[in-house]
Formats: structure tokens, sequence, C-alpha cells
């Protein structure tokens, strides 16, 4: 490997440009490569469908605190929860802070990377070129993941990859299906204006409100870090419990799982609108029979619309699945990032933490530095590393798709910083 190697992001997300500037600052050959006009990856709104952004009305789950990059603060005047419009700002700000965009190419779509000795061959529409490093940061919310229920629905079935905006819904009959941030946040936009608005959860969820005494809940949190966590953990459902009561009161399951064994669902407007009439709690979906949706209770409804928010799969249509595929694989990545067969290829992102991601991403990058400088290297029984990694979460995560990626944002930052330092 060269002496000042060449190296390819791929994306100028949240994470790709941090990744960008940490090497470009730190005077190496990048290239950063975004197949849309601009940077900002999902939070670039759009009112077409085509293109996976925000939602227009979308604000951060994650305060503002606990969503910076580690060495660029958000304005003081930017609420505890900035908007959409407000998030891409602060990116653009950031890139023009660092000079990245003379590093990034728009409008520049890599259709296939192929891995060749000790380099990566990127090929685009019309052209191709060499790099000795590769980093993925294309993001993980964008390739729609959907069920399938017995029969056939005779309305429209729609993905929230699809959701602008509520306009569309007016005056019709919506269902929308998941327990996630994207589920209820929809479904109370929704509900603004459509006929009926329906929300089906297959299990039972924790509801986490924005605000916990005052201030926002992350950092409510993050004073408790001191407690240990299964007093902690006590006293946060207590809390919510003071707050909230009984999930079944408003019509919702009791949850199957612990606190935080799942990823968080931050919203303050859910069981507001459920007891204000707006939003109707329904069990999971049984079977479609024309307009009608039946559910596993034996409960029946007709609708116009069923949307699904029920995620998205991971994936990097420029690779081979035979050499990545960790939509059906189990992740075997160190730290999230290192690859254990190709030393020249890393992933930045490619995480869902129980909190923000692109302060993590900027730790990845900066891990990623002090690799390239051989200022740190990989663990020598990379299996056991990646192994020991996986069986040392903080939480037992319940066993879905998403959860493969799910981390804790104060203990995966914690061991980064660690290591990095």
């Amino acid at each position: 490997m060269s002496d000042n190697p060449k190296i390819a992001i791929i994306g100028a997300g949240p994470s790709g440009i941090t990744a960008l500037k940490n090497l470009a600052t730190n005077g190496f050959d990048v290239t950063c490569f975004e197949m849309n006009d601009q940077i900002g990856g999902n939070w670039v709104y759009k009112d077409k469908t085509g293109h996976s952004s925000v939602f227009k009305t979308t604000h951060i789950i994650s305060s503002k605190k606990f969503s910076e990059y580690t060495d660029f603060p958000m304005p003081d005047d930017y609420p505890d929860y900035p908007s959409g419009a407000e998030l891409l700002a602060y990116f653009n700000s950031y890139v023009n802070k660092f000079d990245l965009k003379q590093h990034i190419k728009f409008n520049t779509k890599v259709v296939k990377a192929i891995p060749l000795e000790n380099k990566w061959k990127l090929f685009f529409e019309d052209s191709s070129e060499d790099f000795d490093y590769l980093i993925v940061a294309n993001g993980h919310h964008w390739s729609p993941r959907i069920p399938t229920f017995e029969g056939e629905f005779s309305g429209e079935l729609m993905h929230s990859h699809q959701f602008k905006n509520n306009e569309y819904f007016k005056d019709k009959s919506v269902l929308v299906v998941g327990g996630g941030n994207s589920a209820c946040d929809i479904a109370v936009e929704v509900s603004r204006v459509a006929k009926k608005t329906s929300i089906s959860m297959r299990r039972g969820y924790h509801f986490i409100p924005k605000f916990m005494m005052g201030i926002p809940s992350d950092a409510y949190y993050a004073k408790t870090l001191w407690i240990p966590q299964r007093i902690r953990l006590f006293f946060q459902k207590l809390a919510l419990r003071f707050v909230q009561g009984n999930y079944e009161n408003y019509g919702l399951q009791k949850p199957d799982h612990d606190i935080l064994q799942s990823h968080a669902t931050v919203n303050s407007e859910l069981l507001y609108f459920i007891k204000h009439g707006k939003i109707s709690p329904k069990k999971n979906i049984s079977r479609f029979s024309g307009s009608d949706v039946e559910f596993i209770d034996g409960e029946k409804e007709d609708y116009d619309i069923v949307l699904f928010a029920t995620g998205y799969k991971i994936s990097f249509p420029f690779f081979s699945t035979s050499n990545i595929d960790y939509e059906n694989n189990d992740i075997d990545l160190y730290n999230f990032c290192f690859h254990p067969k190709h030393s020249n290829l890393m992933f930045v992102g490619l995480l869902q933490p129980l909190g923000c991601i692109w302060p993590l991403s900027d730790l990845q990058s900066q891990q990623i530095v002090k690799y390239l400088r051989n200022e740190w290297n990989l663990p020598k029984d990379f299996e056991k590393a990646v192994r020991n990694q996986q069986n040392s979460m903080p939480y037992d995560f319940i066993d879905t798709p998403r959860h493969k990626l799910e981390v804790d944002y104060h203990a995966f930052s914690k061991h980064l910083q660690n290591e990095i330092n």
C-alpha cells in the first residue's frame, strides 16, 4: 500500500461527510461519491417518492446535545429537537466549515465495487477507477422491508419510504403498520387529516416521551448513568408507569421485553392522540381480504391505505451478495466498521444506536484515521473480538433484523473513545 493511499467514500450523508472530514483534514487523498446533487442523505426533503427522505414535519428524536459531531456543536439558537431543515443546514455548515465539497463528486452513482489484490475497483455509469481503501457510508434507511400477509388487499399498499407529508391521506381510512419511531410519527401526522387512522403493532412497545423532568429524555437518561443498570432501569420503568399508566388502558399490548431491549420509540404524541380518539390501536395483521384487514384477534376493518412503517433492509447494491450480505448474515465487523477479510474495507454508520448515529460515525472515522496511520491496530484474534463485542452488549436486544445493528450510544461511544485514545 502506498504512503498516500487513494481512498473512496460512498455516500455524502451525515456519516459519509464526517468520514470525509476526518480523512481530508488529516491530509489523506480522499474522494466521496454521492448519487444525489447535494449532501445530507435522508435529511434532504423532497416531495417526490423516489428519494428516501425525512418527511416535511420531521424533528429528530435525539436532542441536539447528543446529535452533534464531536468538534462541531449545533447553533445555540437551535431548539432541543431540531427540525429536518435545521439538521440539513447544520450538515451543510459542517461541510462548508471544513471545505469538503472539493472532495465530493455529486450525481455520481457507484454501480459496482469489486475487490482486487489490495485495491477496490469502483464502477460508475460510464467509467471506473481503482482505490486503495473503500469506506461505505451509504446508510441503511433506504431499502424498504415489507412483510407479507395472507390474502390480497384491494386498496393501496405503501411504505414509510414513500411518506412525505399528510396531504395525500386527507379524508381516507389509513392503517399504519409498525411500532417504531416512523410508524408513530406517521400515524400522528396522518390522523390530523384522515377520516380514520389505526396503528397495528405485532407486539407491545415502550413509548418514551421526548421530555423527562423538563429536559430532553436522552439528557435525563445521561444524568442517571452513574446508577447501576438494574436499579436505573427499574426507576425508569417506574417513572414511565407513573406518567403513562398501563399501556393496556390505551388499547395497546403489554411489552414482552424490557424498556431498552428494543430500539427506543421516542414519542410524546401517540398516547395523547389515542386517548383523544384520533388513532385506534390494532393488533398484528392476520390477513387481507379486499379492502378489509383482519387482525389476529378476529377484529376486521376496511381501509383505503395500508402503510408499512416496518423498517429497512441492510442493502449494498454495489456489492455482490456472495461477498457481503448483512441482510441475511450476522454483522461480522469489528466496531461495526472493520471487515474481517478485506483489511482495506470499512463501514461508517452501519449501526443503530439507542441514540444518534452520526456522533458515533465521527468516532468510527477518527479510528479509521488512526488505523491508516498505523497508530491503532486491529485485534489479533479478530473473530474472537467480534464475538466478545456481540456478547457484551449492555442490553439483551430482542431478536429482530433491525437489532443486529443495535448498540447502546453511551457504552459504544465510550468504547470507541477508549480505543482511539
